[in-house]
């Protein structure tokens, strides 16, 4: 099995910045995407950020340019730097791994999310 913890979120003014931070443990051989999703009251989960083993990232368009996705793969995480926060961020962020067990068998895993509110 594999868990991934975030840490994290709370509560900061439009404008702010806020760094989140999710850690992969477990049954790992190596981890292929890594990503960030987001779910608002009353709306769908959405992608936020991907990044692949190799650095490579993509942004929904509403973060482009304010948030960056990062990792470091020999400890497993990813990080989602948010910058000019607006009131329209505010939601669970949650962290996605896709995962290559030792047993080569791959797996998605998700972490328990984290609250994260933009307001004045």
């Amino acid at each position: 099995q594999v868990q991934l913890v975030e840490s994290g979120g709370g509560l900061v003014q439009p404008g702010g910045s806020m760094g989140l931070s999710c850690a992969a443990s477990g049954n790992i051989f190596n981890i292929n995407d890594m990503g960030w999703y987001r779910q608002a009251p009353g709306k769908q989960r959405e992608l936020v950020a991907t990044i692949t083993s190799g650095g490579s990232e993509k942004y929904t368009d509403s973060v482009q340019g304010r948030f960056t996705i990062s990792r470091d793969n020999a400890k497993n995480t990813v990080f989602l730097q948010m910058n000019s926060l607006k009131p329209e961020d505010t939601a669970v962020y949650t962290c996605n791994a896709e995962v290559r067990h030792i047993s080569r068998s791959i797996a998605s895993y998700w972490g328990q999310g984290t609250q994260v509110t933009v307001s004045s």
